[in-house]
């Protein structure tokens, strides 16, 4: 299920969608979705939306200078050469949940344990 439109992407792009990437879009924001639903179904529609939006937004880039995602980078002059981490575990032109979207999604750093041993010996230690 697709969570967002290419109208909606198309509005968080600070350029034009080619024709070809507006072929592509529906089927990347269902391939979004069904990511999004492996991670949390219960969150709310608009931030589905938005999660939605961004991770495709990467998959077809931006035409800001910088990858969406990236966490460092360096440019340089006449030579010409860019060098780009993208640090949340994805490359650019593909789909996944950066750190900021798994924490929208409600996944997280969430503390908690678990021990085995407590249901053998009769719910607490």
């Amino acid at each position: 299920m697709a969570y967002a439109t290419l109208e909606d992407v198309q509005n968080r792009l600070t350029r034009d969608l080619s024709a070809d990437e507006q072929a592509i879009i529906p089927t990347l924001l269902e391939d979004a979705g069904v990511i999004i639903d492996g991670y949390n179904t219960s969150a709310s529609d608009e931030v589905k939306k938005i999660v939605s939006c961004r991770m495709v937004i990467r998959a077809v880039g931006d035409d800001v200078g910088v990858p969406m995602g990236a966490t460092q980078g360096s440019m340089s002059g006449l030579g010409y050469s860019q060098s780009w981490t993208i640090g949340t575990g994805g490359s650019v032109g593909e789909l996944y949940l950066g750190k900021q979207e798994k924490q929208m999604l409600g996944y997280g750093s969430h503390i908690g344990s678990y021990s085995p041993v407590q249901e053998l010996v009769g719910g607490s230690i």
